[in-house]
């Protein structure tokens, strides 16, 4: 089979080259690949700035196919089942966080990016029928994060005014466009305007340009503090999402794109009662759960650009700019 595989002696880093196949285990299932979507996860391993990683790995964690073979042991699903596929390894059976063991697909095991992986039978859930083959690619990680951040840490309420920063990445329109179906009333910020006008069109009450010094100030006189923030960045912008929220608030933190705060306002902390949580990916109850919203919703993930396999290198280059409106797919 081919992949794109991790090789840090390359110019680029990565390659699209042919790869040993595995054998299929007992538990195993066999998935043709249909399509890929990248994170930023798969840029930072390209860059050397994930831990544990190695070269020769074929990177990516989101996917969806057709299975192609059966383990002998594997009884639930047959050759032919359009599938997607659940990133999220040995999460544990504590839903409260995951495991020492967790891992995620496509570092230090093999990843999406290729024409067909091996996964346990456990690993993989129905394609959604409302979503064609690169939306259904583009949902499992930041789906999993976005649901997981709102829904179980963040007990979004309908009552709520909401703010999603970034939007435009793959978890923040992710957490926008659930926030929205269940019924909270949503802002959003960005650097750019164009993402602006997109979260509005979706059903975003109005969004904020980080950028601008008085954000914070316009933000607090449009909607007078937000109950509910879901936040990438953290660094020092973190102080900014402090300043306004509403006494009692959440802010739950998925990343930290920005970095660590080089201060932290503790004193708006506990005399505004704030509550700032930590939140990844997510359990296999929370998978389930995501697409089971996904579903009744008819949610449809934003797809930024697709590329094919051969040109995996633009792809990760428009990743590294941080310009795509939504989810990069990639295709055999």
């Amino acid at each position: 089979m081919k992949g794109i595989v991790l090789d840090r002696s390359l110019p680029s880093k990565i390659e699209f080259r042919e790869v040993e196949e595995s054998p299929i285990q007992p538990n195993q299932v066999r998935v043709s690949i249909k399509a890929a979507a990248l994170n930023h996860r798969d840029e930072w391993c390209r860059q050397g700035l994930y831990p544990n990683i190695s070269d020769g790995i074929i990177l990516g964690s989101d996917g969806a196919g057709v299975i192609s073979a059966l383990g002998s042991e594997v009884t639930q699903w047959k050759v032919g089942d359009e599938v997607i596929i659940n990133p999220a390894l040995f999460w544990g059976n504590d839903q409260r966080a995951q495991s020492k063991d967790f891992q995620i697909i496509g570092m230090p095991t093999h990843g999406t990016l290729a024409n067909s992986i091996l996964v346990s039978s456990d690993r993989i859930h129905p394609k959604p029928k409302h979503l064609n083959w690169e939306a259904a690619a583009a949902l499992p990680l930041a789906g999993l994060t976005a649901f997981r951040a709102l829904v179980y840490q963040g007990n979004v309420q309908k009552s709520d005014k909401v703010l999603i920063t970034g939007f435009g990445g793959g978890v923040a329109q992710f957490a926008a466009q659930f926030a929205i179906h269940y019924g909270a009333e949503v802002y959003v910020s960005s650097s750019r305007e164009q993402k602006i006008k997109k979260a509005i069109e979706l059903g975003a009450k109005a969004g904020f340009n980080y950028k601008e010094r008085n954000w914070t100030e316009e933000a607090l006189s449009v909607c007078g503090g937000f109950d509910l923030i879901i936040d990438g960045a953290a660094g020092d912008g973190l102080n900014d999402l402090i300043k306004v929220s509403r006494p009692g608030g959440r802010i739950v933190i998925y990343g930290a794109t920005m970095g660590n705060p080089g201060k932290l306002e503790a004193r708006r902390i506990f005399w505004n009662q704030l509550k700032i949580i930590g939140s990844t990916m997510g359990s296999d109850e929370d998978f389930q759960a995501m697409l089971d919203f996904v579903n009744e919703k008819q949610v449809h993930p934003i797809i930024d650009q697709v590329f094919r396999f051969e040109e995996a290198e633009q792809a990760f280059d428009r990743m590294k700019a941080g310009s795509q409106m939504g989810k990069i797919v990639l295709v055999p």
